[in-house]
């Protein structure tokens, strides 16, 4: 029973450390007063309604979805025929390419971040926006693979034997069988890379610059000058954005099976 309490009374403690950070984000963000409080004096929408009043939010909302949409469809077009292959075919380094494959998000972002401003933006004078694009596509990469690859896992190759048997060429029987077949596991990457690419921060605060910046930094560039609530109430958007996105890939896709 001791032990038992004492889990309980743990479990509680953990939840607390993790969830208590988010309550007094969301309980700011509703406050009346001019600065950030908490708990909140008075209750007050104008910090929401504030958002759409600034302007650099704007804009950097247009940039952010714009690489996270592109980066994700470029992931996605080179990480389903790499999944195919690995969970198709064997052969010789197949497990050293398969751990290459998913290095970036092994790497702490900060480290690759800094990688890749050396070499893009320093050593090649990429542009700001270009230099976003590739960082990003290349840490999305490795969630394409690894929910695709839950997909392929559980397919049926013998119905693509099947289909080139009947005269289907190796290319028509991938566009018309195999990815038909998995379509559901390449939603559920194309939603979780999206998400991870919107709301990245380590690797976007090395290859911004300016007149190019994402979401989540002018995020951090606003807390440095201002003290209203409306980062807060910005906040409170994003994790509803967020939660809502991973609740349809649950409920419709199912999460738990592409996490395997």
């Amino acid at each position: 029973m001791k032990k038992n309490k004492f889990l309980v009374i743990f479990t509680l403690m953990v939840y607390i450390f993790l969830l208590g950070p988010l309550l007094i984000i969301i309980g700011a963000s509703f406050s009346s007063e001019n600065f950030l409080t908490f708990p909140p004096k008075g209750f007050s929408l104008k910090w929401f309604e504030n958002i759409l009043n600034v302007e650099m939010f704007m804009e950097t909302l247009k940039i952010s979805l714009g690489i996270a949409f592109l980066a994700t469809m470029i992931a996605l077009i080179m990480g389903i025929p790499a999944a195919y292959a690995i969970n198709r075919y064997n052969f010789k380094g197949k497990n050293i390419l398969n751990g290459i494959f998913v290095s970036p998000v092994l790497i702490p972002g900060i480290v690759l971040g800094f990688a890749l401003l050396k070499f893009l933006m320093v050593e090649n004078d990429f542009p700001v926006y270009l230099s976003l694009f590739i960082g990003h596509a290349i840490i999305l990469f490795p969630y394409a693979i690894r929910v695709v690859s839950s997909s392929l896992s559980n397919f049926d190759y013998s119905i693509e034997e099947a289909a080139m048997s009947l005269g289907l060429s190796k290319g028509r029987t991938f566009f018309k069988v195999v990815l038909p077949n998995i379509k559901s596991g390449v939603i559920a990457a194309f939603i979780l890379a999206f998400i991870n690419s919107f709301n990245n921060v380590p690797l976007s605060v090395f290859l911004s610059g300016p007149g190019v910046s994402t979401l989540p930094i002018q995020m951090l560039s606003y807390v440095e000058y201002n003290y209203d609530p409306t980062i807060a109430a910005l906040s409170v958007v994003l994790m509803v954005f967020t939660i809502v996105l991973m609740v349809i890939v649950e409920k419709t896709l199912g999460l738990s099976y592409f996490a395997k």
